[in-house]
């Protein structure tokens, strides 16, 4: 009865530990808190000392009028004076005030004639239509690039996409004619996105990440591999070795790469960085259990990020660095001290099952180097955060449509959204980087 009591208290431990899991003490999303607000958790920044909002010398967004206005409206006062009837003098500008506000927006019918004419000798001359005018009647490159932006940068469905451009445009467009516009975008573009993946073999730190994709109604993986300037989006229905080599970069890269410590990364041949913010959750929910080892592990892990923020080359010496593996060493030992390996019983084969505590303090010692790599090479940095940005609007995509209905439409959506992604990470307005793609003369992302 005892030992029946014990099993049963672990059990109930086991599961209101997962009753109180929500997105600031665990992996899973917010959108999994549903209208339940989770507990304020502890700080993971450190505090600045200066005051909330903008800082002195940010030059802002205001409103700011223009030298050379597209109209002027004039007011006038009256010629005579209200007054006594004398006639007034000219007048002169006493303020001014502008209002920005867009054109009415209507679409633009070009008709596109074809002349001919018949020489003496009877030979026949004709004019000839511009390579892009190729049907009778047709969409311009402005519609379909509009329509694309709209379902893969705005995330929006296709008959919210139909129904948006006829509100604004007044113009009726099916949504057979969206997923063609799509489908020529893809085409397009594939040849700039391959280049954006053979850039990304030969970067020094690329950061990766993965989640559920639903094709078609079955489980498939986003795949995401991504720098500062990049973005690769692919999909496969592996989650782990495979997909990853499917996306074309991770089984021939040689540099950094930063992850959330799946397992399937550690096959690749390649120096590996662990996300820290991955480990400040788990801490947090330890924490919240009453665990002071865990506060002790957050708080060194955000002096360090805060440390290597405020240096100017962006690592720390020698001796901090020895400091910061010395007291982690140490906090390590503590927690090690309350939760002990449980070894298998004996002639039962198997790892045998550990607390979730066990299991973090495990990883966090095996791979050590790749927790605190951040200290020491300024281009890796604390979190995997890019990666996890770059698979965040796909996410919205899933929220809002649910899924793709085929792998072509999917295959389209990541061969776009990777191009948007790096083209908007580079500055680029990305409704006319679509415009001149429909034109015939994509705008190309710089790979260095």
């Amino acid at each position: 009865m005892r030992a029946l009591v014990i099993e049963q208290q672990a059990l109930i431990a086991e599961l209101r530990a997962k009753l109180a899991e929500d997105s600031h003490n665990s992996n899973k999303p917010s959108s999994t808190n549903g209208f339940r607000t989770p507990p304020k958790p502890k700080s993971l920044r450190e505090k600045s000392g200066k005051k909330s909002g903008g800082q002195p010398g940010n030059p802002g967004k205001n409103l700011m009028p223009v030298e050379n206005p597209d109209h002027v409206i004039v007011h006038v006062p009256p010629t005579v004076c209200d007054d006594c009837g004398t006639l007034l003098p000219e007048p002169s500008i006493a303020e001014k005030r502008q209002v920005f506000d867009l054109p009415v927006m209507r679409y633009e019918s070009t008709e596109h004639r074809l002349l001919q004419t018949i020489c003496r000798c009877g030979k026949l001359h004709r004019g000839a239509f511009p390579d892009e005018v190729t049907a009778t009647v047709q969409y311009g490159p402005r519609i379909r690039a509009a329509a694309v932006y709209l379902i893969n940068q705005q995330m929006m469905p296709l008959r919210r996409t139909t129904e948006t451009i006829e509100d604004l445009c007044g113009l009726s467009i099916s949504e057979a004619t969206v997923v063609a516009a799509c489908a020529e975008a893809e085409e397009r573009l594939h040849p700039t996105v391959d280049a954006i993946a053979a850039a990304l073999q030969n970067v020094p730190v690329a950061h990766a990440d993965e989640s559920g994709l639903k094709i078609g109604g079955k489980l498939h993986w986003l795949h995401v591999v991504v720098t500062v300037m990049l973005t690769l989006i692919g999909f496969h229905k592996k989650r782990g070795e495979e997909g990853m080599s499917a996306l074309g970069v991770l089984n021939a890269f040689q540099g950094t790469l930063v992850h959330d410590g799946w397992e399937s990364y550690r096959k690749l041949s390649c120096v590996h960085a662990l996300c820290n913010a991955h480990h400040l959750r788990e801490l947090i929910a330890l924490f919240e259990q009453g665990q002071t080892w865990a506060a002790r592990m957050i708080d060194l892990l955000r002096q360090a990020c805060h440390e290597v923020n405020q240096a100017a080359d962006g690592v720390l010496d020698e001796e901090r660095r020895a400091w910061y593996r010395a007291t982690y060493e140490a906090i390590l030992c503590e927690g090690e001290r309350d939760h002990p390996w449980v070894e298998s019983p004996s002639g039962k084969r198997g790892r045998p099952k550990q607390s979730k505590a066990t299991n973090l303090l495990w990883r966090l010692r095996t791979y050590a180097d790749d927790v605190w790599r951040f200290i020491s090479d300024p281009n890796v940095p604390f979190t995997n955060n890019l990666a996890e940005q770059a698979i965040r609007m796909p996410k919205v995509k899933l929220k809002i449509s649910g899924g793709f209905r085929t792998a072509a439409g999917a295959r389209s959506f990541c061969v776009i959204r990777s191009y948007l992604a790096t083209m908007r990470k580079q500055g680029a307005n990305l409704f006319e980087a679509l415009t001149s793609t429909f034109q015939g003369d994509v705008p190309q992302p710089c790979l260095t």
